[in-house]
């Protein structure tokens, strides 16, 4: 049994990308009996939503989120960021270990500073809060999209400096990133992402659902013409969503049968099939909402348990008394 660990946001509503990049491979690793570990990473949120009612909502809404999309509590650990302090006391010790340059190099801040997005200090020291995310709890695998996977490998450096310094305390964790599901893309091609302002939500409502697709950026191909379904990001969402019509659906490309309506209006169908089950699940839960705080809560208790006892060899070891 391996132990996996992913957090996730509340910045906004989950979209596709968090989908396939996160959860879709997460609830695959439950079903296949790992010890898993889901937390939503609140503290992280903050260093882009300020405003308290929506930062609430947001948290809110990802938990039912989750566990509509699959998640179980009676299998895997489910906790809220802020309700273990572990996490922030951790994320300083490794900041007075992280060389200056380590996280100057981290690519989440240059690009979002080179786009000209707001910029912080929480933002610039993200990774080894990430990183302490990730060595509290032993995990091995971490699941991530190509974006984060040096923020796993910066979590594994500042693991082996920090054990060099100070004995063997963190378990060094690896990336785990799905060959086939390297970046989502997003309306206009670029990776999905809520900076972006380029997200399909996965519980987006049937006419807004329909008019995001309708929008997917298409290259300018005359309707009869061929079209090239590797270069097609609307082809590529009918594979993420496992079309089972795919075979019949390539050709009409390559002969010129379909133009990119139709195949945006097909992707709709799939895609509002594929999270009916989702949806009727999270308006039960939307109606129970003490029941999902329970959840919660109990999920913290356990991982507090855990993470204070790392926390705690932590202190230990650095001449701290604990």
């Amino acid at each position: 049994m391996k132990r996996i660990l992913t957090g996730i946001q509340p910045s906004g509503q989950l979209h596709w990308g968090n989908y396939f990049g996160a959860i879709q491979p997460m609830l695959e690793a439950q079903a296949g009996g790992n010890e898993m570990f889901f937390f939503i990473a609140d503290l992280h949120a903050f260093t882009t939503v300020r405003d308290p009612e929506v930062f609430k909502k947001n948290q809110r809404d990802i938990v039912l989120d989750y566990i509509a999309l699959g998640l179980d509590p009676r299998k895997s650990l489910f906790w809220r960021q802020s309700d273990v302090p572990a996490h922030s006391e951790l994320a300083w010790f490794l900041m007075c270990l992280a060389p200056l340059g380590m996280l100057e190099r981290a690519h989440s801040f240059k690009d979002k500073k080179a786009k000209g997005l707001e910029t912080n200090s929480g933002l610039f020291t993200y990774p080894m809060l990430m990183a302490a995310d990730i060595l509290l709890y032993d995990a091995i695998g971490v699941p991530v999209g190509k974006d984060q996977k040096q923020h796993v490998e910066m979590a594994r450096d500042i693991a082996q400096k920090f054990n060099h310094q100070f004995g063997e305390i963190f378990t060094l964790p690896e990336p785990q990133i799905s060959k086939k599901l390297q970046t989502i893309p997003g309306l206009d091609g670029q990776k999905m992402s809520k900076s972006y302002g380029n997200t399909i939500p996965i519980f987006d409502d049937e006419k807004s659902l329909r008019k995001k697709i309708m929008s997917i950026k298409t290259d300018a191909i005359s309707l009869g013409d061929p079209i090239d379904p590797k270069t097609c990001t609307v082809f590529q969402f009918h594979k993420l969503f496992e079309n089972p019509e795919i075979a019949a659906l390539e050709k009409k490309y390559k002969s010129g049968a379909i133009g990119f309506g139709d195949s945006k209006k097909q992707l709709f169908e799939l895609v509002w099939e594929h999270f009916a089950p989702a949806r009727e699940r999270r308006e039960i839960l939307a109606k129970n909402l003490d029941e999902v705080e329970k959840i919660m809560q109990d999920g913290a208790d356990r991982a507090a348990s855990i993470a204070n006892k790392k926390l705690k060899q932590v202190k230990k070891a650095i001449g701290i008394s604990a």
